[in-house]
């Protein structure tokens, strides 16, 4: 389809869906007017990204200052709150666009910062220190002479925004906004005019797969929910992320609620539900708050309810907390919970999409899979197979964190490789360190060197060398990071949030962490058998992993050794000097660290030897002072209390 064509076609709906809309409710149409896309405006705006990424930087502080100066100054003009746009580090940011001018946004802003940007910003005048991330083009407005767009700065230009497309750059609990842009034209097209089962057929030839970590054809599974016969269907919507590093869905809902409610209700009509779910954690109030704004302006507009626009599809949704779990981000564990009981998993056969929620045929799909659906059928499919691999389609949203330069969210093409999102979109290593790993999938995924850094983002390729595509969660490690700790730290995550149902992983895992907690501390003379004990966990350790992978009940279960199992595999020598030199190359292990006293520094000012807990420190009055190291229990205490930098860590 020609872009012209394509053109045309995206305003005939929106022309038929304002139509419909004017007849149900009798809204003044100029409420759908291009004002909603902000291409000309009559009066300044001011965006603020209000997400909780840029709230915990101080947006509420910019947002305060932005209304105060207004005020102060008597000048008019609307102040909205968006979502995250996705580089997390350079919150607060402000992005201002007056009557005729492109919008243009700026990083940084903190509320002390606000006065003077306002000030001059209005006077058509850009601040020599302000920090400018970019202008977002339009042709209807005159463009700021010297500044680059949005788009060329190197943390947005490789990326192909489809879920986030919205994010950051619209009001999220306005649905003016999001119809203007097309949004919900798509799926009254499609309950009007074609079969749920030409919809399924449809989301299969795209090639979307799961983002939730499975990676299963989403056409594939909505068709065993269609083809099970039933008197009712559920839609559940998984938005409960619990891996540590992961926030793709809690900045999607913020950003842009309508995109998530819109692939919902597409989904739905696919499979034959008439009821749906968003499963979302208690810990995400903001995004539950504009979830519910959006769910009441749907519902208002007659797009959720009854008889949606007189085509006799029934589709609504209801918001179900959760606890804050990780299990339940297991799709049978988030049944039982929503159900009423315990969140534990359910053995598979039947699976959710023959006999789900209440027993009934149920299809989930998390946050992004379902965000992914407007774009595809605005796009068509062809426009979205053309994205991506051979086996994996479309883009993916990863969440960037850990010691990078650049942290947020960034989208990117399936076959980006690992190396173009660390140094590329997210500009590398800060401080000149070396990269050493970067963990991808969670909890559940695995580590990924500096050999495999050219390896494609798809699923196949992933599995190839242990790790996964899961959620999103990208934690980059620099050389300053100890692998067991790491490993440590994310198995006690792990034993921490087992459900406790199956033995495999109750206790295996709780067995792991002990053993990974036995070779970071430093022996004993407690046992005469420590030593034995401790290199017979470790000659353990793979095995156990094996086992616990084999013989676990769910998904979570069965992944849950991933960390250990893939740190081993690639990081086998940081094991062996815990274990054999009982050391810790990184010094991140402090009951391995060793402690010293520069006798050349030392002042014999007794500091140290009084704050000891174990009297290992000895020596007289203004005379260098001596660690005995069979006492020191590298507590670290000298080194915190010595003014003179006398204690040296090795």
């Amino acid at each position: 389809m020609c872009q012209e064509h394509q053109n045309n076609h995206q305003q005939v709906l929106l022309d038929r869906l304002q139509e419909d809309i004017l007849q149900n409710i009798r809204l003044d149409k100029a409420t759908f007017s291009l004002k909603h896309t902000r291409n000309k405006i009559d009066k300044p705006v001011i965006f603020i990204g209000a997400g909780t990424c840029g709230l915990g930087a101080g947006a509420a502080k910019t947002l305060a200052a932005a209304k105060q100066y207004l005020l102060d100054n008597q000048l008019e003009a609307d102040i909205v709150e968006v979502g995250c746009i996705g580089l997390c580090s350079a919150e607060p940011l402000l992005d201002v666009q007056l009557p005729g001018y492109n919008r243009i946004s700026f990083q940084h802003v903190t509320g002390d910062k606000v006065e003077d940007l306002l000030k001059s910003i209005f006077q058509l005048e850009i601040p020599a220190d302000a920090e400018i991330l970019g202008q977002f083009p339009s042709d209807a407005n005159r463009i700021w002479e010297g500044i680059p767009t949005l788009m060329e700065h190197p943390f947005f230009a490789a990326q192909t925004r489809v879920v986030l497309k919205n994010c950051g750059i619209v009001n999220p609990v306005s649905i003016e906004e999001y119809l203007a842009f097309g949004g919900y034209g798509h799926y009254l097209d499609l309950i009007k005019n074609y079969k749920p089962l030409e919809v399924c057929d449809l989301v299969e030839q795209s090639g979307l797969r799961g983002r939730g970590g499975g990676g299963f054809s989403t056409g594939k599974k909505w068709k065993f929910a269609y083809n099970t016969a039933a008197d009712q269907k559920y839609l559940i919507c998984n938005a409960d992320e619990g891996d540590p590093g992961a926030f793709m869905d809690r900045a999607v809902i913020e950003g842009d609620p309508h995109r998530l409610l819109e692939g919902m209700a597409i989904a739905a009509y696919g499979i034959g539900a008439s009821k749906g779910y968003v499963y979302i954690r208690a810990e995400y109030p903001l995004a539950i708050k504009r979830l519910n704004i959006a769910l009441d302006q749907t519902r208002k507009l007659g797009v959720l309810g009854k008889n949606i626009f007189g085509t006799g599809t029934d589709f609504d949704i209801k918001v179900k907390m959760g606890a804050g779990a990780f299990v339940c981000g297991e799709e049978t564990a988030l049944i039982n919970s929503i159900e009423g009981k315990r969140g534990m998993p359910r053995p598979r056969p039947p699976f959710p999409a023959v006999s789900g929620l209440f027993g009934k045929p149920t299809v989930i799909n998390n946050v992004e899979t379902l965000s992914s659906l407007p774009e595809i059928f605005a796009g068509g499919i062809e426009k979205y197979r053309s994205i991506g691999t051979e086996s994996s389609k479309g883009t993916k949203v990863f969440a960037l964190s850990g010691k990078v330069k650049l942290t947020g969210l960034v989208e990117v093409p399936m076959g980006t490789t690992i190396r173009q999102v660390i140094f590329g979109i997210a500009g590398g290593i800060p401080n000149g360190k070396k990269f050493k790993s970067v963990q991808i999938g969670g909890p559940s995924g695995g580590c990924i060197t500096e050999a495999n850094l050219d390896i494609k983002i798809e699923y196949e390729s992933l599995l190839k060398i242990g790790a996964m595509m899961g959620s999103g969660g990208l934690v980059v490690m620099d050389e300053d990071t100890c692998m067991v700790d790491i490993a440590k730290f994310f198995m006690d995550f792990i034993q921490h949030e087992s459900c406790g149902k199956c033995i495999p992983c109750r206790e295996g895992t709780k067995r792991m962490l002990e053993i990974l907690e036995s070779i970071t501390h430093k022996p004993t003379d407690g046992s005469h058998y420590e030593s034995l004990e401790r290199f017979k966990g470790i000659m353990q350790l793979e095995k156990l992993g094996k086992v616990i992978k084999e013989t676990s009940l769910c998904g979570l279960g069965q992944s849950a050794p991933n960390p250990v199992l893939s740190t081993l595999k690639w990081f086998r020598h940081e094991y062996e000097e815990h274990i054999f030199d009982r050391k810790c190359p990184a010094n991140v292990c402090t009951e391995l660290r060793t402690y010293k006293i520069d006798v050349d520094k030392c002042t014999g000012c007794t500091v140290c030897s009084k704050k000891c807990p174990t009297d290992a420190i000895i020596g007289t009055r203004k005379s260098p002072h001596f660690i005995v190291e069979d006492k020191c229990i590298s507590c670290g205490s000298c080194f915190e209390v010595c003014k003179f930098d006398a204690i040296l860590i090795s």
